[in-house]
């Protein structure tokens, strides 16, 4: 057996470890609960505990942790250990069902938006069966859901959990219709992980890569990334040395690494798994954030996850590769002949309309202070959102809405004219990476969100506006007989694809006449997080996700102020970084400058009395008109508030 066999998945405690850990009937009741959301026991879940526990201390667990993500975005831990001390003096090391399903946190220090108050600190983390716990630093990781004391949602897993309970419930009404009974359906992803890693020490010299993530001031290389070399170049020996041991640490916890390489710009990098569960997939991607940053030091490097650190080369972004899976079958299948597809034309018409109609909620799960750097500046999608479907796609949806018959092609043959070289079929579309949203072969990849982003907002939306469109869909079928579904069914796709062929774009998103055409075409232009933001608290946002009780209203208007109070936290401490560098690091050496320019001149005059010393006079000359500008205004830095909205 290979090494990667014999360590992946070895720090979890997954389907295979629980099957052969726990007693049958009690592993028949959890799977119940992870794969039909059957109710959990708490007989079940204390002999689920012991096997865990016995299995976590085996491995070198001394400690266990309820793992959740608090809206700040990022994870949360706090450590118990196991041992229960006895009057003998000795300890025994405990683990109850009770404390597997139920932790408490303090709540009132995490964000809630107004949703607690300092004095009401209760919360409580609740175990989600459905990502499984694994070993982290001699802790066992329990994932969990995180809520305060009268029930709203504090985390960013919950909402996720509910949308992708909507997209089930909705997506089987119409698989009903179809033929196919009652299936488990889950939402999908793959996330991408672009990435920088620089030299500790530079790092340290630079303030604002310390607080800030990113140089606040710089001057542009005599070399960027104009050659175009970096670009899946080959890996220098210290990066490779960090990816090696980076894989076998994602894959001893079950993450599916699977494509390394060095991305576009200097330094950065790529790392993308293959597609899991929506929710395990964000928890996955969490925890290769994590990885990342910790192991990097282990090569005297810092793994930078700012969406632009540096000005003028590429910034990095997450790419959140989208699907939809029926008890395995992938809904978003063309199949060899896709206009004849039913099936697939409505769930691919239900993705168009989704997106179409909710495209700035989709905008502003995008957005943040980092994000503002990358989007639209030729590296990334611009802030405007539209749907890329390639060629063959494309000319279906046309043939459907013109009512014209259209077959797919043949695939074409790949002919390099080297008869040494294989022929190999040729994709029916091409790929657009300035395209916001774009189907690449059988799932949609959105390409907006930063790299420090945690993906779980975009999902839920995806997932919540997608079952609003299987809903309408779903509604609309109902008592139709088997001979009136079909044909109904195409004439609605017809509409629908007729109704919403304005988000579709297959063309350069880069170019200058975009824009102009997405006016006219009547798309949202959202540019900076200040103006996506209000989306999310409109009465339209209100009404989806409490339709499908996804989020109640005051759960949606905490989230907007935890949006709002980062991004005016994090470009205050931004100022304030930019005011300490400039009066700590900047005005003392553009003193010590003007001091060196004015000896020059003295030294020159004195040898020299006719030489043009003009250049070097307004050279000094506007150093100290500088130097006063900046003496101008005052020391003291912003207050640590939100500044006003």
């Amino acid at each position: 057996m290979s090494k990667v066999q014999e360590i992946y998945g070895a720090m979890v405690f997954d389907e295979h470890t629980m099957q052969e850990r726990l007693p049958s009937a009690t592993f028949k009741q959890l799977m119940k609960t992870i794969k039909d959301g059957a109710p959990l026991d708490l007989d079940v879940a204390n002999v689920v505990a012991h096997a865990m526990k016995e299995w976590a201390i085996e491995l070198g667990a001394t400690h266990y942790t309820h793992w959740f993500q608090p809206l700040s975005g990022i994870t949360s831990e706090k450590h118990d250990s196991f041992i229960d001390p006895i009057d003998d003096g000795h300890a025994i090391m405990s683990f109850s069902g009770k404390e597997l399903i139920q932790g408490e946190p303090d709540a009132s220090s995490f964000p809630s938006g107004g949703l607690r108050a300092t004095f009401e600190a209760r919360g409580y983390t609740a175990w989600d069966p459905t990502s499984f716990a694994f070993i982290k630093d001699e802790v066992l990781c329990i994932p969990t859901a995180f809520c305060s004391y009268t029930g709203e949602a504090l985390d960013k897993k919950t909402p996720l959990l509910r949308s992708m309970r909507a997209v089930e419930e909705q997506a089987n009404r119409v698989l009903e219709l179809f033929g196919e009974p009652h299936q488990r359906v889950v939402t999908t992803v793959g996330a991408e992980q672009e990435y920088f890693l620089i030299s500790e020490k530079d790092y340290e010299k630079r303030l604002d890569l310390v607080l800030c993530g990113r140089t606040l001031f710089g001057y542009s290389p005599c070399k960027g990334q104009e050659m175009e070399e970096h670009y899946f170049g080959a890996i220098r020996p210290s990066v490779n040395n960090f990816m090696k041991e980076l894989d076998d640490e994602l894959w001893k916890l079950g993450v599916p690494a699977k494509t390394k390489h060095n991305e576009v710009a200097p330094c950065q990098h790529e790392l993308a798994p293959l597609f899991a569960n929506a929710n395990r997939a964000i928890d996955q991607n969490l925890l290769t954030m994590e990885e990342m940053r910790l192991l990097a030091s282990h090569y005297g490097l810092v793994c930078l996850e700012h969406e632009k650190p540096f000005e003028h080369i590429n910034g990095s972004g997450k790419h959140n590769n989208w699907s939809i899976s029926a008890s395995g079958k992938n809904l978003l299948d063309p199949g060899d002949d896709p206009i004849s597809n039913l099936r697939f034309l409505v769930f691919l018409a239900g993705v168009i309309q989704a997106v179409d109609d909710y495209q700035e909620l989709l905008r502003m799960s995008a957005a943040s202070a980092g994000n503002d750097h990358r989007l639209g500046a030729n590296e990334a999608p611009p802030a405007i959102i539209s749907m890329f479907l390639g060629d063959e796609l494309g000319r279906v949806v046309d043939a459907l809405i013109a009512g014209e018959d259209y077959h797919s092609d043949k695939r074409a043959e790949m002919d390099l004219g080297v008869a040494e070289l294989p022929n190999f079929l040729k994709d029916n579309s091409d790929r657009n990476r300035t395209s916001p949203f774009a189907f690449t072969g059988n799932k949609f990849e959105f390409r907006m969100p930063g790299s420090e982003q945690n993906l779980s907002d975009c999902n839920m939306i995806l997932n919540t506006a997608m079952a609003k469109s299987l809903k309408e869909f779903a509604d609309q079928m109902a008592g139709k007989t088997d001979d009136e579904f079909r044909a109904a069914a195409l004439d609605y796709v017809k509409r629908t694809l007729r109704d919403h062929q304005r988000i579709i774009f297959n063309g350069d998103g880069y170019s200058d006449e975009w824009p102009i055409e997405a006016e006219r075409r009547g798309l949202a232009n959202n540019k900076t997080t200040a103006d996506a933001l209000p989306c999310f608290i409109s009465q339209k946002s209100i009404d989806l996700f409490g339709e499908f009780n996804v989020l109640s209203e005051p759960e949606v208007r905490s989230r907007y102020e935890v949006k709002l109070e980062k991004y005016n936290k994090t470009m205050n401490i931004e100022i304030r970084t930019m005011k300490r560098l400039v009066r700590r690091d900047y005005l003392p050496a553009i003193n010590r400058f003007a001091a060196e320019i004015a000896h020059n001149i003295n030294e020159i005059r004195q040898a020299c009395p006719e030489a043009d010393l003009r250049t070097q006079e307004k050279k000094l000359q506007t150093l100290m008109f500088g130097s006063a500008e900046i003496n101008k205004h005052p020391a003291k830095s912003p207050t640590s508030k939100s500044a006003p909205t």
